[in-house]
């Protein structure tokens, strides 16, 4: 490979965090064969269809979330694995909760398997944190926003994952009732959820 080209395309990618997708490579002046070479010769590792990172930066914190999170910039983290971010529950989750804009076409072929979840008005916007992992801004449900989430789905998701994570919230000294109840009421279970946050308070 051309010594300059291969310098040229490593400074994109470190001026990129070190990740790009195959679009931004080639729209960033990469040459494909540049891209591919690059992949081959260990230079670069693919951590999803389209997109690549370079090799030599230290590992990943969150392989799961930092690629959904470059791929599917409408996608928010939500239920369990947003609850497993905030360690606000035990369960492992084996694929990637994600929420949705109604409508919106869910993507094909990924990696981490997703579970998609499609979300309407408030329910999708409200409650919406962006965190830097990885250097890469990742969009996940606030700590009230997530439990009220559980509490509507806890029909799929178990009551048992909506309460674990209640009771480990109302522990907390910095807990916000009045958030998790505005949440509650966005999400329609404000009288589902007062009686066991009463009880824990």
């Amino acid at each position: 490979m051309n010594k300059n080209r291969y310098k040229k395309a490593r400074d994109q990618f470190i001026a990129h965090g070190g990740i790009m997708s195959t679009g931004e490579a080639i729209s960033s002046g990469i040459h494909p064969r540049t891209l591919y070479a690059m992949r081959d010769n260990g230079e670069i590792e693919r951590l999803e269809r389209g997109l690549y990172r370079l090799a030599d930066l230290s590992p990943l914190s969150n392989p799961d979330l930092v690629p959904v999170a470059l791929k599917i910039p409408k996608g928010v983290i939500c239920l369990i694995s947003a609850l497993a971010f905030h360690k606000l529950t035990t369960q492992l989750p084996h694929e990637v909760f994600l929420a949705l804009p109604q409508n919106t076409e869910p993507p094909r072929f990924f990696n981490p398997p997703l579970r998609i979840f499609w979300f309407t008005g408030k329910a999708y916007s409200e409650g919406i944190e962006e965190n830097r992992i990885d250097g890469v801004s990742v969009k996940i449900y606030c700590i009230e926003k997530t439990i009220a989430d559980c509490f509507k789905y806890r029909n799929k998701l178990g009551l048992d994952v909506a309460l674990e994570a209640l009771k480990e919230y109302c522990k907390q000294k910095k807990r916000k009732l009045d958030d998790l109840l505005y949440y509650a009421k966005i999400c329609r279970v404000e009288k589902v959820m007062r009686p066991y946050t009463e009880a824990l308070v």
